[in-house]
């Protein structure tokens, strides 16, 4: 489930860079909203959650980085309309300067998001089996290949926020990159060594 794209005005062109935007905790989907009523484009990925509640048990739609979301403008004419937003703290700067996010990252998590697949938030990890995935709905998509729990998860990097999160994948969909080894994962079998978390 995800936030995503308004009417159109001239913050928005189709090339423009996408950056983050850091938030008041709790405030994603109104500044998502905000941002929509204002003609950028946003996107903000959710997961679903299970919280327990004195008598029932509820599910709930949580943001898969808590604290940001993303949109693509052109920050020299709308940065101002940015930085007013109720709930809005700071663009994503490195050197002083707003922090493009690789398409690629963006479009990664949002095909992931979509496909309806069980999505989590994971801890960032820097070294590991990276491999793309070959065949199903996620082909073309490269993360690093983690187990946990007997179950192998596809860690999806957005690099900028040292961010990650994670979705479960059959071991037979993942080819290796370049040198990058990849053992069985079935159960029952280690697979190749990656990041402890």
């Amino acid at each position: 489930m995800h936030f995503g794209i308004s009417s159109l005005s001239d913050s928005y062109v189709a090339d423009s860079p996408w950056y983050a935007i850091y938030t008041r905790h709790q405030h994603e989907k109104m500044v998502a909203q905000a941002l929509i009523g204002k003609g950028f484009e946003t996107f903000l990925p959710l997961h679903t959650a299970a919280h327990d509640w004195k008598d029932r048990t509820k599910i709930v739609s949580l943001p898969l980085f808590p604290c940001y979301l993303f949109f693509r403008g052109i920050l020299e004419h709308s940065q101002r309309r940015i930085m007013t937003t109720p709930g809005v703290y700071a663009i994503v700067s490195s050197g002083g300067h707003p922090a493009a996010i690789p398409a690629v990252e963006i479009e990664t998590i949002r095909r992931v998001v979509e496909s309806g697949a069980s999505v989590e938030s994971h801890p960032f990890l820097k070294r590991g089996n990276r491999v793309r995935i070959k065949c199903g709905p996620f082909a073309g998509i490269q993360g690093i290949l983690v187990r946990r729990k007997n179950k192998c998860r596809l860690v999806l990097s957005v690099e900028m926020l040292g961010k990650a999160a994670a979705v479960e994948v059959d071991a037979f969909q993942a080819e290796p990159i370049h040198t990058a080894r990849l053992k069985d994962c079935s159960i029952g079998h280690e697979p190749g060594r990656s990041t402890s978390i």
